[in-house]
Order: structure tokens, then C-alpha cells, then sequence
């Protein structure tokens, strides 16, 4: 460990007496993170009798700063979630909703008031705040959600607009990583990504299949940094990109913890909007050619554009590709023609001749499911994988034209994708498409 990391890390340790909290630091050379964090990154959290902690950590090292221990709440905390810097929201074991107001969070924890907001209703498990106006909680394997539109609320004037997202919320953790974005881990060692789109609508992401039961209590400041406690020590992680939906690229510190013991605390919370993920610029592929090699990216900005156009469905017509320069016909397969760039308008039957049979689960963006029997469309992303769950786009047929459709690889209750039997379908990769 550098000689400033480990001032850092005694003077934090100076900072709360080891018998409070018995933190304690290693000497390895700290690793880096690469999020975008405006300052060091802010956790609460509420000690078994009731008292508020503050914990500021170093995002790019993961060094723990300071730990200050403010006031007892009054009452026994529940749930908990960071609205922004001096403000948490904190519920009780009888149902009750609290506003504390931190005054300041320097040298020491001190709290400005406490203040109920709310008589009775709150029994979530579970709570967080995405730091963009959307309050999450989990009840009975509930996802509800709030609408929060002042900063610091004062009763459901400024907490509304209520609405169950779905059920199947089982999870052991929950956090918020950014604007409807939230990360959980499962009993069974699972960690999982979530995009809340909406009542009903939401896509999920296994970022990884085991490895996580130890993890107790997870937060994140968002820009795909993670805080996981296990067995009380604070450990980090860092996902380089946390948009893609894979935690392949999930680095793990294990020999620089941010503390291997003493986070003693019953709730941790972290502010969501502490630090943001900004992508690196794409290499901008080169454009493609008639029959040539084409990015998935152009395939799908290709799709958008017979969608956004509404192309009719036309057995017999013609219409242009996003170049103006070539033409294709206006059905299921002339329109996955189109998207592929392909040298002619293919048909169901001859789509197989251009392309790879894949498994199903291998569906990438750009992508087709086919059916000889009639029918293909373009695969354009996973909604729920582990479910089988996906989106599609299409040339649908004379009444609906060019749409957007969910489906399961299975078909679901009817068993049919579009209209036509699931266990029919081929996925295929098209010869020429390359990564972009």
C-alpha cells in the first residue's frame, strides 16, 4: 500500500474507536477504478442500537476515508434509502416513514432533525433511491415504486405516484447503480442487473450465476461501482461496463477490501447518483456495402429505419434501404434482407443459405429466428434471459406492418412466436455480420 493510502486509512481509523466498530486495514497495494465520481463516494448506514453511521470512501482505490457515528434515530430502522447528500430516508419496524436530515457530515455526524413523513404503510424489506426521482422497495417479492419530486419530501405530496412493478422480487440484496437501474444479489449466490422501463416492463441480467450468498448488504454509488458486505468486512468491485448486461468484466479487490472486519451496521445505503459511467467513443464502423460485411449496430440502425418509416407489408412491393441506393421487398424476409444488406431479397426458404444455424441462447442483436414455414424476424435484444424472454422487430403482415413484438424462445402461453409455432423457429447469424 502507498504511504498516502495508508495515512488515509489510520487516520480513518483514528476517526472511530476500534471497540465502536473494530475496523481494521490491510497493506496490499490498492487496485483503481475507472467511474466518474464527483468526490469520495458517500455510504449511511444504521448501527443495531439505532445510531447513524457516514462512511466516505475513495471510489478510485477503494480506501476508506472516514466513519463518523452520529445520533440514534428513535426509533428501530427497517428499511433505508440515500436521497441525496444530507438527506435519508429511513423506515421503522412499525411502518412508518422518516426523513433525516443531515446538518453536517464533516468531522462529525450530526443531524439537522428527524421527521415523520409517514403514519404507516411503509413495511418494505427493502428500499433504495436511484438518485434520479424514483424510489424503490421490495415487499412479498414485490417491486414497488414512488416518484420522489423534492428533495427533501415531506409526505405523500412529494412521495407519489405509487405503482407495483411486478412480483418474482425475491432477493437477498437490492441497490440502486443509477437511473432506473438496480443490482441484487439471491439467496443462492446470484447477482443480477435490472432495467425498470415501466409497469410490467423490465429487462434482467444475470451478471453472475453464483459466488454472491455471502454478501449481505449491497450499495452503489452508481458508474458500475459496487459495495458488498460479507462477514462484515466492506469489499469493492468495479464493473468496467455497466450497461452491457455482463459481468464478465466485474473486477474483484479481495486483497485491498475497503475494511476486512467491523462494518457492523444493520442497513447501509449509498447515493446512486455519487458517480456516472460515460462510455468510451465507439470506433464508427465502416459503412457496408451491397452483400458485404456489416457491424450489428448498422443492422439494427438499419431495422429502426423501415420501423420508424412504418414500411407497409407487401409480398408484392418494393422499398428503399436507409441509403436510398438499393431496394427490397416489403415482407418478413425482404425486410431482414434489408437489414443484412444483403446482395437480393431472400425468402424463409433461402435465408438458411446465407447464414449459420446458432443455439437460441446464443442470440445476439441483428440476429434472426426463421421459420420455413413462413415467417422470420430480427432478433434486437434480450429482455429477460434466464427466462428466455426477448424483443423482436418485423414486418408483421397487411393489417400491422412494420412492428416491435416481445416473446419467449418457447412461445409462452400460446406456444407461438408472431403468430407462428416457436418450435419452428431456426436462429441464424448472417455470414457477413461482424462486431460494432
Amino acid at each position: 500500500m502507498s504511504s498516502s493510502s495508508l495515512k488515509r486509512r489510520l487516520a480513518a481509523t483514528l476517526a472511530v474507536s476500534a471497540t465502536t466498530l473494530g475496523m481494521v486495514t490491510l497493506t496490499s497495494a490498492p487496485a483503481q477504478a475507472a467511474a466518474i465520481c464527483g468526490g469520495n463516494v458517500s455510504v449511511y448506514g444504521t448501527l443495531p442500537d439505532g445510531r447513524l453511521t457516514y462512511t466516505a470512501i475513495a471510489p478510485n482505490t477503494g480506501d476508506r476515508v472516514k466513519t463518523l457515528i452520529g445520533a440514534n434515530l428513535g426509533f428501530t430502522p427497517k428499511a433505508m434509502a440515500t436521497l441525496n447528500f444530507n438527506t435519508v430516508l429511513v423506515t421503522s419496524t412499525a411502518g412508518e416513514l422518516y426523513r433525516v436530515d443531515i446538518q453536517t457530515n464533516d468531522s462529525a455526524l450530526a443531524l439537522a432533525g428527524v421527521t415523520k413523513i409517514w403514519d404507516s404503510g411503509w413495511t418494505f424489506d427493502k428500499l433504495t433511491y436511484d438518485g434520479a426521482g424514483h424510489l424503490y422497495g421490495t415487499v412479498g417479492g414485490e417491486l414497488h415504486r414512488y416518484n420522489v419530486s423534492q428533495a427533501k419530501p415531506s409526505g405523500p405530496a412529494h412521495i407519489a405516484k405509487h405503482a407495483v412493478i411486478d412480483t418474482g422480487f425475491v432477493l437477498k440484496t437490492l441497490a440502486a447503480a443509477g437511473d432506473d437501474v438496480l443490482i441484487a444479489s439471491t439467496a443462492d449466490g446470484r447477482l443480477l442487473s435490472y432495467q425498470i422501463n415501466g409497469v410490467g416492463d423490465w429487462e434482467s441480467s444475470v451478471l453472475k450465476s453464483s459466488g454472491w450468498s455471502a454478501v449481505d448488504n449491497l450499495v452503489s454509488p452508481g458508474g458500475g461501482l459496487y459495495y458488498g458486505r460479507t462477514n462484515g468486512g466492506m469489499y469493492w468491485y468495479h464493473d468496467a461496463d455497466p450497461t452491457d448486461g455482463k459481468g464478465d468484466d466485474i473486477a474483484y479487490h479481495p486483497a485491498d477490501p475497503v475494511d476486512a472486519s467491523g462494518w457492523t451496521q444493520s442497513l447501509l445505503s449509498a447515493f446512486a447518483n455519487d458517480c456516472t459511467y460515460q462510455p468510451p467513443a465507439p470506433p464508427t464502423p465502416t459503412p457496408s456495402t451491397k452483400g458485404g460485411q456489416i457491424a450489428r449496430s448498422e443492422i439494427m440502425s438499419r431495422a429502426a429505419n423501415w420501423l420508424s418509416r412504418d414500411i407497409p407489408y407487401n409480398q408484392g412491393a418494393y422499398a428503399s434501404d436507409p441509403d436510398g441506393d438499393h431496394t427490397y421487398r416489403t415482407d418478413c424476409s425482404g425486410f431482414v434482407s434489408m437489414v443484412w444488406h444483403a446482395g437480393t431479397s431472400y425468402t424463409t426458404q433461402s435465408l438458411p443459405g446465407i447464414a449459420a444455424t446458432i443455439s437460441k441462447s446464443d442470440l445476439q442483436p441483428g440476429d434472426a429466428l426463421n421459420t420455413l414455414d413462413g415467417h422470420v424476424v430480427l432478433f434486437e435484444k434480450w429482455v429477460d434471459k434466464a427466462a428466455g424472454k426477448f424483443s423482436y422487430i418485423h414486418e408483421a403482415n397487411t393489417n400491422d406492418d412494420m412492428m416491435r413484438g416481445q416473446d419467449y424462445l418457447n412461445g409462452g402461453t400460446d406456444g407461438r412466436i408472431a403468430g407462428h409455432a416457436a418450435s419452428g423457429y431456426v436462429a441464424l447469424r448472417y455470414d457477413k455480420v461482424v462486431s460494432g
